[in-house]
């Protein structure tokens, strides 16, 4: 993939973002495009810098810290962001504190407290979203719905730990209307923990929505969307793609 089709294909998926919050009486500025850069080249993701893209999201630590660390990310004047939207286990939520901005995955109470535990250590207040499950699927990751406010309660007190929002990742459907309900499922859980006032703070972000969905997702509450093949092209393995 040439620079020249990164930098288009960011236009198409900013256009995609505005007309699916335009439809949904939204404001497109309110949603956060995050570029998913798992398997992708340092250079590719210069491109995207290049083409003004602040926000990137990897699956695993090992792979992100080779690319954080590199030196042609350190532009002057650039505010890069690095999330974390993969599994995060617990010996790894250390270097996840050193490097992550923000991280999506938070599915337990021990993982909450070990991460509270070493951003306590490094004088920092980790940002986290907490993931649910809302599918059947035995290869899904996250809190089952029905936890979730014991979960919240359990944690929301832990002092540098920063509770933002919630995260979902629905089963991968050809027809995105498919996973719609799962989109409104996620918005309704916020909502009703926000309406008992659960941590005493609001939850605003609903982290929902990729290549294939993420209008839906859009048309649905999502706040960010997370989006790897519609800027980097098909991966060469098969999967579920961001």
């Amino acid at each position: 993939m040439t620079d020249t089709q990164v930098v288009e294909n960011i236009s198409g998926v900013y256009r995609r973002i505005s007309n699916a919050a335009e439809k949904a009486g939204r404001r497109p500025e309110d949603i956060k495009l995050i570029a998913v850069t798992k398997t992708v080249g340092i250079q590719h993701i210069k491109e995207a810098i290049d083409a003004g893209l602040r926000i990137f999201g990897e699956s695993k630590v090992q792979e992100a810290r080779e690319k954080i660390q590199d030196s042609r990310f350190k532009i002057q004047g650039a505010d890069i962001q690095w999330h974390l939207i993969g599994h995060l286990q617990k010996n790894k939520a250390k270097t996840a504190v050193e490097l992550f901005d923000l991280i999506h995955s938070v599915d337990s109470a021990e993982l909450a407290e070990t991460i509270n535990k070493y951003a306590e250590k490094a004088g920092k207040t980790q940002k986290v979203l907490i993931q649910v499950k809302l599918s059947d699927e035995i290869s899904k990751y996250g809190i089952l719905k029905n936890n979730l406010v014991e979960l919240i309660k359990e944690i929301g007190g832990l002092k540098n730990l920063s509770i933002k929002g919630l995260m979902t990742i629905p089963p991968f459907f050809e027809n995105p209307e498919s996973a719609r309900h799962y989109f409104r499922e996620l918005r309704t859980l916020r909502d009703n923990i926000n309406e008992l006032r659960v941590t005493g703070c609001e939850l605003r972000e609903l982290s929902m929505g990729m290549t294939n969905d993420f209008e839906v997702a859009i048309e649905e509450g999502a706040t960010m969307v997370r989006i790897g093949t519609a800027i980097f092209g098909e991966r060469k393995y098969c999967c579920r793609e961001a």
